[in-house]
């Protein structure tokens, strides 16, 4: 470790993270750093080396988050069979997905009395955020449920709202389940599932309440964010909303 200078350690970690994303780049930075500090412990003197790994910007604000076109997410909706079962259990799992902007994980835990088809609203159990929520149920998503229930729903004793159509039978969907769903449906739109995860249709459905005129402490409610913070990232998607306030670029014409 004597040999290693502080010009040497801020190399490595510049070279390594080229090609990397910040947030990679940062997890580079962060484990030569947590490396030099278990050398210090073990008695080397690597203050100076520790100095010299870079801290690296990652911007929680810095990206626009992945969307779905309305053209891409009528194609997307259109990739499920409904005539089968369980293309109706996947269609209606896909709905509250995009409607609700459900988590894969809220998605598998619903239970059928969970839905109040009288007053139209659907009870988020306690999941990520250790709280439940009453979100109101879309008329597109109710029917699909119902669809489902009513035609594609098998015989079983599970009081879970969606149940396996596979062996083993009776048992609640995994997220697994829900998952390999939304990307087969991706694969049959010719799009890459590898770069195209489930969280993308959270941010689609946040989006549509964007632009159909939601405010961001209602998609925070529907989202069920902690913070309004978090919610912010939306803002940037509203190109509409921030043309009306943008100024001009100094030296250009108004």
């Amino acid at each position: 470790m004597r040999r290693i200078k502080p010009a040497d350690v801020l190399h490595f970690v510049v070279e390594r993270s080229k090609g990397h994303t910040p947030a990679s780049a940062g997890t580079i930075a962060s484990s030569v750093r947590v490396y030099l500090r278990f050398r210090q412990f073990s008695g080397d003197h690597t203050e100076a080396l520790i100095a010299a790994v870079p801290k690296v910007a990652v911007w929680s604000m810095a990206r626009l988050p992945k969307l779905l076109t309305q053209a891409q997410l009528a194609q997307f909706l259109s990739a499920f069979d409904t005539q089968t079962a369980s293309g109706r259990r996947d269609y209606a799992m896909a709905r509250l997905l995009v409607d609700l902007g459900l988590r894969v994980g809220e998605v598998a835990a619903l239970q059928l009395a969970d839905v109040d088809w009288h007053e139209g609203t659907l009870r988020i159990g306690a999941t990520k955020c250790k709280r439940t929520d009453l979100l109101p149920l879309p008329v597109q998503t109710g029917r699909a449920l119902f669809d489902y229930v009513r035609f594609g729903r098998p015989q079983t004793s599970s009081r879970a709202l969606f149940v396996r159509h596979r062996a083993p039978f009776d048992r609640p969907v995994t997220p697994a389940v829900v998952c390999s769903a939304i990307r087969l449906a991706y694969a049959r739109c010719g799009w890459p599932s590898s770069s195209m995860g489930t969280h993308l249709l959270r941010h689609t459905a946040a989006s549509r309440m964007l632009g159909n005129g939601a405010s961001l402490k209602d998609i925070a409610d529907v989202l069920r964010h902690r913070s309004i913070n978090t919610t912010m990232i939306y803002a940037k998607v509203d190109l509409r909303r921030l043309a009306a306030v943008v100024s001009p670029w100094p030296g250009s014409r108004s």
